[in-house]
């Protein structure tokens, strides 16, 4: 795909010029750029040869209900399409104690906002893999599978499960080990939450440090636990976990026994990383396996 291309698509969704175009790297399926449009807006766009299905509207539709919250800052969404996305570009910052404090208190203000139910109303991705996120289901409603340990066992743990197996990454025997952990899920996940609205894919990679806090990108958003995101920021090391943690947990007090619960939410990221990228992540997911049928 050409760089006019590019500028094209850009100028179809946002409605203004594109006047400086650079390339800013690629995951996945999608190329990334970094673009000044006419108006003066910077923005940054994800780009794909061809359609995606409904990756970058769940992106898009994650990024919009996220901000809804007014709590926690995230990129405008600008424009997107099957193949392409286009967000208001994030002035690089640093992260450090006083901004690590603040995302804490404002990743805090997020969960507390609420959502109606557990999953969402659109079909879900987290990165490239299709996540069963539009199966929501409310606590009071008729298709509730049970308590939010039932909804993460049906919706979060087993498909990818069932996906590492078929393509050969997990034995019969790993997940005879993965299935008794979501079994066990029910009796160790603490106290009963009403759904909370969660980022879903909320490693350190998908937190931008600008102006001063945390920003979020790549959500894959739904209401959840609000264990799950802080799991996630434990999973790869975030910058200044500690005062994520004592800022958000003086904002919103969390359960008794949280930090021993992280293994039982890092699950499901797990095995999407086996999903991913294949063996490498192996015996990390049957390590949590292993942690959660050890409480």
């Amino acid at each position: 795909m050409t760089g006019a291309d590019v500028a094209g698509r850009l100028e179809r969704l946002t409605g203004a010029a594109v006047r400086e175009l650079r390339a800013a790297g690629a995951q996945h399926r999608w190329n990334h750029y970094r673009a000044v449009l006419a108006d003066g807006r910077a923005v940054f766009a994800k780009v794909a040869a061809a359609g995606l299905g409904g990756v970058f509207d769940a992106e898009a539709r994650g990024l919009r209900w996220l901000g809804e919250a007014h709590a926690v800052g995230v990129p405008e969404v600008l424009g997107w399409d099957e193949a392409t996305l286009v967000v208001s570009w994030l002035p690089p910052g640093r992260a450090d104690a006083a901004a690590a404090e603040r995302f804490g208190r404002e990743l805090a203000r997020l969960h507390q906002a609420g959502a109606p139910c557990f999953g969402a109303p659109w079909p879900g991705f987290i990165a490239s893999l299709s996540m069963p996120n539009d199966h929501p289901v409310a606590p009071s409603a008729p298709r509730d599978p049970g308590t939010w340990a039932d909804w993460y066992r049906a919706y979060r743990v087993l498909p990818y499960l069932r996906l590492a197996v078929d393509t050969g990454t997990l034995t019969a025997a790993d997940a005879r080990l993965v299935e008794c952990a979501a079994e066990r899920a029910g009796g160790v996940a603490g106290p009963e939450e009403p759904p909370r609205r969660i980022h879903g894919d909320c490693w350190a990679g998908n937190v931008v440090w600008s102006g001063g806090s945390g920003w979020l990108v790549d959500p894959a958003a739904h209401g959840g636990h609000r264990e799950t995101d802080l799991g996630m920021l434990a999973l790869f090391g975030a910058p200044y976990l500690d005062r994520i943690l004592g800022a958000y947990d003086g904002e919103a007090p969390l359960a008794p026994g949280w930090q021993q619960r992280v293994p039982l939410h890092q699950l499901h990221p797990l095995l999407v990383h086996v999903c991913l990228f294949g063996a490498a992540y192996r015996e990390e997911a049957l390590a949590a396996a292993r942690a959660v049928l050890a409480l």
